[in-house]
């Protein structure tokens, strides 16, 4: 135990450091520009501490369980060279991690005409099918650019085909797909795949997983808008919470728990079943390495459980309030530099994006190193929300900002580091994860309502921003990279796929 307790400081400390900002901006603007009431302020600050423990939890737990879990086993499926045994396991392992994603009864309940079971299932069909494409790109050696290019002209020419009300909830459904449970087991299983290839783009192709299966629940939306033509959406406002004393904010809190300790228990339990599988016929792992994946599962869901209570009960109305608020002012346009300033903070509270950042570090053999994928990841998700609260607010058709900045996105793909492009569009589905479908959603919605806005064609489609900008501000990052390398005559990822290369089963987490 005395090697855990520093792991749990560190983690503490990564999670405070990550959720104060956006805590500090919320205060600040509830005592100037936005007053809140104290219902909601309560509620958020007791929101902010769940989230923050449950994040410690989290990326603990991720380490310890969803990573090794993921690794494992892609190698041993690598190391089988059946290719039909290789595309059957990666279709229902796509499914069932699909399935486990609690953001995904989110996005369920807010498709309008579409049964929920039924949307369900079409998205985890599509990420499957996208996972067992990605996947065979990884063994094949095939280029991601020319997919991605492909694959996206697809998504826009069904765009056009589907009701316009109906385009946002679809290119959201991309990035609420891709969420805490879905991503950390994804990219790790991209990184047991590489881990068998002798050549030196073995760690390039590590990733690039999450983009393509981030275009599975697009096409698969907008499929099912194609069949049922919804018209609109039957949107259910925020609950605003009156709380009178402590004890009844104590109650909200405990009203919430036991239906997320469900919802997570229930989402972890396929995940769980498919490696206990894999583990009997299979991998057959040490004693000592299953108690630590064990226990990795009991921080994750701990970790789960409590981020997405804090969140959902305590950020999701102070979002919504506060979008409702500024909105409602005579200078209702400072909700672009506000929206601006939360999205380059609240990204980095986002669990799986410390997942992506620490293992590009690794990974790069530290050329591409975390506080650079952050700062950048930062820089895309600010530009996104400022781009939507402007959609908010003057009612800009979303297809106006997402083709030419997809257009943008791949034009890049062709003169940047593979690498990088990889990295970029894995950062999209990373990046808009639950604190976006849970602060900046609602922030947009509350925002669409003061100002009579259309909210199915102007608040949904945050996500599909936040998914987006990344994109292009990950691959300007490997542009000055190369640029650098071009002036040292050093290859900046000279060591990587060594690094890469050497890596053992206890690579990832030593306790």
């Amino acid at each position: 135990m005395k090697l855990l307790n520093p792991k749990i400081r560190q983690k503490f400390a990564e999670s405070l450091k990550a959720v104060l900002p956006v805590v500090g901006i919320v205060i600040v603007l509830s005592f100037t520009i936005a007053p809140i009431t104290s219902s909601i302020l309560l509620c958020f600050l007791v929101g902010a501490m769940m989230v923050m423990a449950g994040m410690m939890f989290f990326t603990l737990g991720a380490e310890m369980s969803m990573t090794p879990m993921g690794e494992k086993v892609g190698a041993r499926m690598t190391q089988s060279k059946n290719i039909l045994l290789i595309v059957v396991l990666s279709f229902l392992l796509g499914v069932v991690i699909t399935i486990s994603e609690p953001d995904l009864q989110v996005l369920a309940t807010q498709v309008p005409s579409v049964p929920n079971m039924t949307l369900i299932l079409a998205v985890a069909v599509g990420v499957g099918i996208f996972l067992v494409i990605a996947l065979l790109r990884m063994l094949i050696g095939v280029a991601l650019p020319p997919l991605l290019t492909f694959f996206y002209i697809a998504v826009f020419v069904l765009a056009f085909l589907v009701p316009e009300n109906f385009r946002a909830v679809a290119f959201d459904s991309g990035g609420v797909t891709t969420g805490p449970m879905t991503v950390p087991f994804i990219m790790a299983l991209g990184v047991g795949i590489a881990s068998i290839r002798n050549d030196h783009h073995a760690a390039d192709d590590s990733f690039g997983l999450v983009a393509l299966c981030s275009i599975g629940p697009i096409l698969a939306v907008m499929v099912l808008g194609l069949i049922y033509k919804p018209t609109n959406a039957d949107y259910q406002p925020v609950a605003i919470p009156e709380i009178s004393d402590s004890v009844e904010l104590a109650q909200l809190f405990a009203h919430g728990l036991p239906d997320y300790m469900k919802e997570i228990a229930l989402s972890l339990l396929p995940i769980v079943l498919f490696f206990g599988l894999f583990q009997i016929f299979a991998l057959r792992l040490s004693g000592k390495t299953l108690a630590k994946i064990l226990i990795g599962l009991v921080y994750t869901y701990i970790g789960l459980v409590l981020f997405l209570t804090g969140a959902n009960v305590g950020f999701m109305p102070a979002g919504n309030y506060l979008g409702q608020v500024m909105a409602a002012r005579s200078y209702r346009w400072v909700l672009v530099p506000v929206g601006a300033l939360i999205g380059y903070f609240i990204v980095k509270a986002e669990p799986a994006v410390y997942v992506l950042n620490h293992q590009v570090e690794e990974l790069t053999d530290g050329a591409i190193s975390a506080r650079s994928m952050g700062v950048s990841l930062s820089v895309g998700v600010s530009l996104s929300v400022a781009l939507a609260m402007i959609r908010v607010l003057t009612g800009i058709p979303i297809l106006w900002f997402l083709i030419p900045g997809y257009g943008v996105a791949i034009g890049l793909s062709f003169f940047v580091p593979k690498i990088f492009t990889a990295i970029a569009f894995d950062s999209g589905g990373v990046a808009s994860g639950p604190m976006t479908a849970t602060f900046l959603l609602p922030l947009a919605q509350g925002a669409c309502v003061a100002v009579d806005g259309n909210l199915v064609a102007d608040a949904f489609g945050v996500v599909a921003m936040v998914a987006m900008t990344p994109l292009i501000t990950i691959q300007i990052l490997g542009m000055v990279y190369q640029l650098k390398q071009q002036k040292s005559g050093a290859g900046v990822f000279a060591g990587a796929a060594d690094a890469f290369g050497a890596l053992d089963e206890n690579a990832i987490i030593e306790l």
